[in-house]
């Protein structure tokens, strides 16, 4: 774990300025892709199908987990192994944008059925974020205790910039879909753009607490007509509930999102994200998350689609 963690802050500290105000966030200009080709079950049609990762470029043959020693990003892209079954999911692709790749995030339906043995069906929302996921997934019981959310991460940007494109159908209804039943409300589903920096530390017991230091969180709501350039999120420091800007999604994540991460023995805990910090503060640890949906596991809008391209940090 420690080598991992040396491996990510010489990435962040040693990416590309922009001039002296701006930071390119490592891979997130999407122009590298790692793509594996696993092989699915004889049961379920047995199909060699692809999977991308945002990271160096490589090519990946086998059912093997993925090896996050040279990149920070993880993906709802999965390669699973669930009742003996081998299947894969992905939503989180390579598109093109404006100034080459783009990441493409999709909220679609996922399913996997074999009679007497195994019938999921779910929907998955696009995304990709800061950290981990343990593979071969083997439950979807909880996803979100499948990821480790967060890099270690000690600066203090002033805000997250970030190009995107944006399709929201918003019919008004959203999808539930829980492996055995699925079911429709009235409801919307926006984009999530999620960059938190936190103070954390572990107790007697490798209980990982946190206070939240800094907070840049917004939610895309429409439609764009074409790429929205340079789109700007400020980072509110200190208590953000005090800022005028604040929206109640943007509260402490403890109870609302339930993210994991890996304590110093190497064991997977909740976050426990407890207090609004001091603006003056020390970050230790950094979590960034976009997502073509924010209703939760398993709940969104069908066919909402996130095109994410150029995130950078301004200092």
């Amino acid at each position: 774990m420690a080598k991992v963690q040396v491996i990510i802050l010489s990435l962040l500290f040693s990416v590309m300025a922009y001039g002296q105000r701006y930071e390119k966030v490592p891979f997130g200009d999407f122009e590298q892709w790692a793509v594996r080709y696993i092989t699915e079950s004889k049961v379920i049609g047995g199909k060699e199908r692809t999977v991308y990762m945002v990271g160096p470029t490589d090519t990946i043959r086998g059912n093997v987990p993925y090896s996050y020693a040279h990149t920070i990003w993880s993906s709802s892209n999965v390669y699973a192994r669930v009742a003996g079954v081998t299947k894969t999911s992905t939503n989180v692709v390579p598109d093109n944008g404006p100034t080459g790749k783009c990441a493409k995030l999709v909220s679609q339906m996922a399913s996997c059925k074999v009679v007497g043995l195994i019938n999921i069906k779910v929907l998955a929302t696009g995304s990709i974020f800061w950290g981990e996921t343990q593979e071969p997934v083997s439950s979807i019981s909880n996803p979100y205790a499948v990821m480790s959310w967060g890099i270690p991460f000690h600066k203090r940007p002033k805000a997250i910039l970030f190009n995107y494109k944006a399709l929201i159908p918003n019919t008004g209804r959203l999808v539930k879909s829980t492996t055995f039943r699925s079911s429709e409300f009235d409801g919307y589903d926006p984009f999530e753009v999620v960059f938190i920096l936190q103070n954390r530390w572990e107790d007697a017991d490798g209980n990982i607490h946190a206070k939240r230091v800094g907070t840049a969180i917004c939610r895309i709501e429409q439609s764009s007509a074409g790429w929205v350039m340079d789109c700007r999120v400020p980072v509110i420091y200190g208590d953000a509930r005090k800022s005028k800007d604040y929206k109640p999604y943007m509260d402490l994540i403890t109870g609302y999102k339930n993210m994991y991460a890996f304590n110093n023995k190497g064991k997977k805990k909740l976050i426990l994200e407890e207090a609004w910090a001091e603006p003056n503060c020390p970050v230790t640890h950094a979590i960034m998350w976009f997502s073509s949906g924010s209703s939760g596991a398993f709940i969104g809008a069908l066919d909402n689609v996130f095109w994410v391209d150029e995130i950078r940090l301004e200092y």
